[in-house]
């Protein structure tokens, strides 16, 4: 297992390297950040002052030079905004964006297991065709158009919701039940798929024979071959959420991460959309790292080669020959 672990990692080291870079030179193709922060008046001297607080005097390499040398030291600068600490703003927002994700792909899962396995009992049943429309028309449907028509149905039109903020339950609601119709969704599908093809397998079959119920088939035997699949899906919708949340979070005033980095795109913030992005990114790289953990312990087909030549290899003593008498 730590072969495989190691070997993932090693395979995720040069996108991450790539983000770093990236960002820090589209971030310069933005524009000068001086003319956003200083007045129309402003003298060359105050221009100079400004590009020298923040380092943007320097020639691009060494700006680069002094942005991966503060990386290491988990250092990113102040904000040109509020001179705050761009480290501090990024993890006192990231909170807000993990706890979001967190809800919605719980109970994303929960739904997408009870409704898949429902309409995986009757393949091509009544059960089976409502869940499989329902479950293609939400994941259809654009997430910025449901975040409208939600805030104008129910807290404009209604007043029962608040638009926007984190405070007391009723503000997640929105968020939340526009966040879970596509990976309801896709889940539902996947799980349907899956449990259609684990109920056919011999074992099931067997199960049966014995007289086990349908819920102890579903549950302990068909539902955890399932669960690869959708485990990997899952994890690839949570990623999409952590690197996806910007407009939900713009539409409903969320302050998470997804937020954070559009303010400091439209106010040319470098020090804060460099963090912002970089530690997103090792997010998304950790979070693949426990993906892929968890799918090779449900599933030992894709752990390493190498292990499992070490367990078939045979002993040295079992393959000397006999000796001759």
């Amino acid at each position: 297992m730590w072969s495989y672990l190691r070997g993932r990692i090693l395979q995720s080291a040069l996108p991450l390297v790539a983000v770093v870079l990236g960002v820090f030179l589209l971030a310069r193709l933005t524009g000068d950040p001086a003319s956003l922060y200083l007045p129309l008046n402003a003298t060359e001297d105050m221009r100079a002052d400004f590009s020298e607080r923040y380092g943007l005097d320097k020639p691009v390499w060494a700006q680069l030079g002094d942005y991966l040398a503060g990386v290491v030291r988990f250092d990113f600068g102040v904000s040109m905004r509020t001179g705050e600490p761009a480290a501090d703003m990024v993890l006192r927002a990231f909170p807000a964006t993990l706890q979001l994700a967190a809800a919605t792909m719980l109970l994303a899962v929960i739904i997408a297991a009870v409704v898949g396995c429902w309409a995986a009992l009757k393949p091509n049943g009544a059960a089976d065709r409502v869940a499989s429309f329902t479950s293609m028309t939400a994941a259809s449907v654009p997430d910025f158009w449901l975040a409208i028509m939600g805030i104008w149905i129910f807290a404009i039109w209604l007043g029962v919701l608040p638009t926007s903020g984190t405070t007391g339950a009723a503000a997640w609601i929105l968020p939340v039940a526009v966040l879970l119709m596509r990976p309801v969704g896709v889940l539902t599908q996947v799980v349907r798929g899956s449990m259609v093809t684990a109920l056919g397998q011999p074992y099931v079959k067997v199960a049966r024979s014995k007289g086990a119920g349908e819920f102890h088939i579903v549950s302990r035997h068909a539902l955890r071959n399932a669960a690869a699949p959708a485990l990997t899906v899952a994890g690839d919708l949570t990623v999409g959420f952590i690197n996806g949340a910007v407009v939900i979070e713009s539409i409903f005033g969320w302050p998470g991460i997804g937020k954070l980095m559009i303010d400091s795109i439209l106010m040319r913030d470098f020090p804060v959309l460099q963090a912002a992005v970089l530690l997103t990114a090792i997010a998304i790289f950790a979070l693949n790292i426990l993906i892929d953990v968890c799918y090779a312990l449900l599933d030992p087909r894709v752990r390493p080669a190498a292990k499992r030549r070490r367990t078939s290899k045979p002993t040295t003593e079992s393959t000397k020959e006999p000796a001759h008498v």
